[in-house]
């Protein structure tokens, strides 16, 4: 490395001058970067649910469904409106009564089911199909010009309509997200550096990992937008430390050495200490990938694709800004607010068996709280209501009763009577509202220009029958669930290989598959995380400590939500835990290997773990508590319920690791370091007696 370290400071202009030109095919990539605002495509192509789609998309023409309300007009206008919906390019069709009957015959003309289903008040439905998937860019184009009805008081209710809206405001929100983190991590460096110019420094060195990593995001080919929505974020809280190292070493270096070598030693010296720290965060990240829902994937690639990327920069491109800007730093210098702790290390050491009791009884109501608090499925709930797509949602639900809806695919070879024997018996089941089926239509006192021909073309293709399914009870919910367990039961009666489709459907799926994920997850980041400081420390005893320090912070920042009657969605009990021990254990390395330090030094234990947690207080908290400011800074201007809670999980995690760290970490060292000399190759040996005791 030395070589390496000597090669980066005599090249540094050159390489700023590489790095900067990188920034414009990485701009590129990112404008070419698809992003998906459709949640429930994530699950697996194996699922039932995802099936169905596939086969409503490739044979019905299905791929997208949603529902347009149209009030207060007159047969003649609603037309005027399907036929203008259906010139919008991305539109499938505009599906409505004039498809099978003319509007100049009576709409009592109709079959009741039918009239119920279209109309209600002054109010009637148009049924809107999509040529793409509900996330494609042609889709949200097409609802995007559907939308400009609203102002005539014509709402689009469904997905796609809801990842149309959910693209508009993550647009409009992710630069002041990236903004607000910026400046509050920036008002953290000011409060615990010397320097008043270095966060700036900093925040212009962030720029190319950023950069970098949102434009080799076009090789993956989208991601989500939850993703991109935290990517800066938690790149800048996750990441910022290295920064911190770089500076601080190549300051100490200053006072021996000329510029350029005191430069190559700190590059050296940080690199070692960064990339240790930093597997343990790409390790959490790396977890992600394992999920069975695809969202984990896109996440954890993604942010463990930006460590890296932050690593690489602070190595070869931050030492010659921090050069550059050196006489600037040097230069402007202020009070530090975050200086190293005293009293807390004090009051630790002579009071840790406490503390360890402590730990103990708040570890075991927490762990009851973080296994009972409530997670919700349903992703509508979490959307802002004035959100044009949830007031068509919830005009679907008041006017016409359609609260969910299902699709339901069988065998073609089904004869007429058991079709109508299938919906009759699913009619009958609690919280149907009612079912359309082609054979629904077929039948005596039809108006002679009725055209059952024309339905034929909608409910049947492919070799499949669709049957169409309104439910009054909302996805996601035990009602609905129960409901599509005794509809599955009905339709393997008649056709064993029948499916339903349908956003409940999915929901369901999501359940299922997420619970699974759960436990996977946070498993498998244990052990990577718990093998990970093991080789590190060649230790048993260390990971334990290490990672139960964490848990412990985890515990209870998951379990908080219980004791506040808080429900979270369900992508945060998959992620934050993961997230939150990749992120932070590294503090708990730095304070260990501290330590060990100081007992080969010659220090007792007492002594040693008091210096560990003075001489390493201000990275830990300068750290944490930048993570802190960014993520919560997120929170007070998210919309959307789903980024808020994650934001609002990571800031308080954040916090919490600090102060495990801080005090249950030390208190676990000491009254363990037996255990940890007999488990621990190369231990250094120490007694309890501390210093002057």
């Amino acid at each position: 490395m030395d070589k390496m370290s000597k090669w980066i400071v005599k090249y540094r202009n050159l390489i700023l001058a590489v790095a900067i030109i990188l920034l414009i095919p990485s701009a590129i990539g990112y404008f070419n970067t698809n992003i998906n605002y459709d949640l429930l495509s994530y699950l697996p192509s194996t699922s039932e649910s995802m099936k169905t789609q596939k086969i409503l998309g490739d044979d019905f023409n299905l791929s997208s469904v949603d529902f347009l309300v149209v009030n207060n007009k007159s047969d003649q206008e609603a037309a005027k409106i399907k036929e203008e919906i259906n010139k919008i390019d991305g539109v499938e069709k505009c599906i409505w009564r004039d498809d099978v009957l003319d509007i100049s015959v009576p709409k009592q003309a109709i079959p009741e089911s039918i009239q119920d289903m279209l109309y209600s008040g002054n109010s009637t439905m148009m049924i809107v199909t999509f040529k793409e998937p509900t996330s494609s860019m042609r889709t949200m184009n097409a609802i995007s010009k559907i939308k400009k009805y609203t102002k005539d008081d014509c709402y689009l209710g469904g997905m796609s309509a809801i990842s149309e809206d959910t693209k508009d405001q993550t647009e409009h929100d992710t630069p002041i997200y990236a903004g607000i983190a910026v400046v509050l991590c920036m008002v953290v460096l000011f409060l615990g550096l010397e320097s008043t110019i270095a966060p700036v420094v900093f925040m212009l060195g962030m720029i190319f990992p950023i950069v970098y990593n949102f434009g080799t995001n076009v090789f993956l080919g989208e991601i989500s937008y939850i993703t991109k929505a935290l990517a800066v974020v938690l790149q800048l809280a996750v990441t910022l430390d290295y920064s911190i190292f770089l500076l601080h070493r190549y300051q100490e270096e200053k006072q021996k050495l000329p510029n350029e070598e005191a430069m190559a030693k700190a590059i050296k010296a940080t690199f070692t200490s960064i990339t240790s720290s930093s597997i343990t965060t790409i390790a959490g990240f790396v977890a992600l990938c394992v999920m069975q829902l695809t969202l984990g994937r896109d996440i954890g690639i993604v942010m463990a694709k930006g460590v890296v990327l932050g690593v690489l920069s602070t190595i070869f491109i931050l030492p010659s800004l921090l050069m550059f800007f050196d006489k600037t730093i040097e230069k402007y210098k202020h009070k530090t607010i975050l200086n190293e702790l005293h009293r807390v290390p004090r009051f630790v050491i002579h009071h840790y068996k406490k503390i360890l009791v402590a730990f103990v009884l708040i570890f075991i109501p927490f762990g009851y709280g973080q296994s009972h608090t409530n997670i919700y499925y349903d992703l509508i709930s979490g959307m802002p209501g004035d959100f044009a797509s949830i007031i068509g949602t919830n005009q679907l639900k008041d006017k016409f009763d359609m609260t969910t809806t299902h699709f339901v695919l069988v065998d073609d070879k089904l004869t007429t009577n058991e079709i109508q024997n299938m919906c009759s018996e699913i009619k009958d089941l609690k919280g149907i509202h009612n079912v359309l089926a082609y054979e629904e239509f077929v039948g005596p006192g039809l108006a002679s220009n009725f055209t059952p021909s024309v339905v034929k073309d909608i409910f049947q293709n492919g070799g499949k029958k669709l049957i169409v399914v309104n439910s009054d009870y909302k996805a996601a919910t035990n009602e609905l669930n129960t409901q599509l367990d005794k509809m599955d039961t009905i339709i393997h009666k008649y056709d064993k290989k029948g499916m339903i489709g349908g956003e409940g459907s999915m929901t369901r799926d999501l359940i299922t598959t997420t619970n699974t994920d759960f436990a996977m997850v946070n498993v498998l980041s244990v052990i990577m995380i718990f093998i990970i400081v093991a080789l590190t420390f060649k230790s048993f005893a260390l990971p334990v400590i290490l990672v139960l320090t964490i848990e412990f912070a985890i515990t209870i920042n998951m379990g908080i939500p219980f004791f506040t009657k808080t429900t979270l969605p369900f992508i945060a009990s998959m992620v934050i835990g993961t997230i939150q021990l990749g992120a932070t254990v590294d503090y708990a390395i730095l304070m260990t290997t501290r330590f060990k330090e100081e007992l080969s030094h010659g220090k007792k234990v007492k002594e040693a773990a008091l210096i560990a947690m003075e001489k390493s207080s201000v990275s830990i908290m300068t750290s944490g508590f930048s993570f802190f400011a960014a993520c919560i800074g997120v929170s007070f201007v998210a919309k959307m319920d789903l980024i808020k809670s994650l934001v609002i999980l990571l800031a308080r995690g954040a916090l919490i690791s600090v102060v495990s760290i801080l005090l249950v970490l030390p208190s676990l060292l000491i009254f363990c370091h037996k255990f940890i000399e007999k488990t621990t190759k190369n231990w250094p040996e120490s007694n309890m007696e501390a210093k002057g005791e």
